[in-house]
């Protein structure tokens, strides 16, 4: 049935899998997106409207990050649209340990609508479909930090507790953390992936100033280099990133994921055996 659902970034990482979670339930989201009709571009105002028309309850992602430069405008400016044109709920997904992240939130808590803050912790998926993905392929992981603890949280369980906030009113004002079950370090996580994939992946420590450096060389866009050293110099160190929360089991009453059952998942569709030659 059509609905009064907008899932913005609903072809992205969570978005999409929050998009099946609602579909499965019969409900056909709006996707918010560049290439859908109406399309949603958070470069362009002009797209917003049409967007948000009709709309009740939204799913928001910003993209590529809440931290970076401009987000809080524009979190500001659609919240404020959003209550112009009567919708009623914002569902947000944020980063943990986030301070900017924090302020974007700020401005929905303060705005008067409705709304579910779902605030993530780094995602399962950044190994399968993100930039960690590269590194497995060629057999060499790089990265600092490496002994740092992380609970790594799956997407779907993610997109699960971020559909069940926006059909839920119970959880209106809520901030939802969303973890894994374990903290987890970049070593185990390059030992579980060799592991459940049949592959002898080395793993280097290095400094952040080399992996840096490294990116440089790659000729990454400045702009996501930026983004990854702020992740790795100011949310990764983050005492409040490395904790583990059960609100997944709260809002689904069932164990979130852990990082060996998404890896043994992962490994069995073959996206880690496209070695690089």
């Amino acid at each position: 049935m059509k609905t009064n659902i907008l899932v913005i970034g609903g072809t992205g990482k969570t978005g999409r899998r929050v998009v099946t979670q609602l579909q499965n339930k019969g409900i056909e989201p709006r996707i918010g997106s560049r290439n859908s009709s109406p399309s949603f571009d958070w470069n362009n105002k002009d797209t917003w409207v049409n967007a948000l028309n009709g709309i009740e309850k939204m799913y928001v992602t910003y993209y590529p990050d809440l931290a970076v430069p401009g987000a809080k405008e524009a979190i500001a400016s659609l919240t404020h649209l959003a209550i112009e044109l009567g919708v009623k709920k914002m569902v947000l997904l944020s980063g943990k340990g986030e301070t900017e992240a924090e302020a974007c939130e700020k401005i929905i808590m303060d705005s008067g609508i409705n709304y579910t803050i779902v605030r993530a912790s780094w995602f399962n998926q950044n190994w399968s479909e993100s930039f960690f993905l590269d590194p497995i392929l060629s057999g060499e992981v790089a990265l600092p930090m490496s002994d740092v603890l992380i609970p790594f949280v799956d997407a779907n369980d993610i997109a699960e507790v971020a559909a069940t906030v926006l059909l839920d009113n119970t959880y209106n004002g809520e901030i939802i953390e969303v973890t894994g079950p374990e903290l987890i370090t970049f070593k185990d996580i390059v030992n579980i992936i060799s592991r459940t994939s049949n592959r002898n992946l080395n793993f280097y420590d290095i400094t952040l100033e080399q992996y840096i450096d490294g990116m440089k060389q790659m000729q990454i866009p400045n702009d996501v280099i930026w983004l990854i050293e702020y992740l790795f110099s100011h949310v990764l160190t983050n005492p409040k990133n490395q904790l583990v929360v059960n609100d997944i089991e709260r809002v689904l009453g069932r164990k979130a994921k852990t990082f060996l059952e998404y890896a043994q998942e992962t490994a069995k569709t073959g996206i880690w055996s496209q070695v690089e030659v």
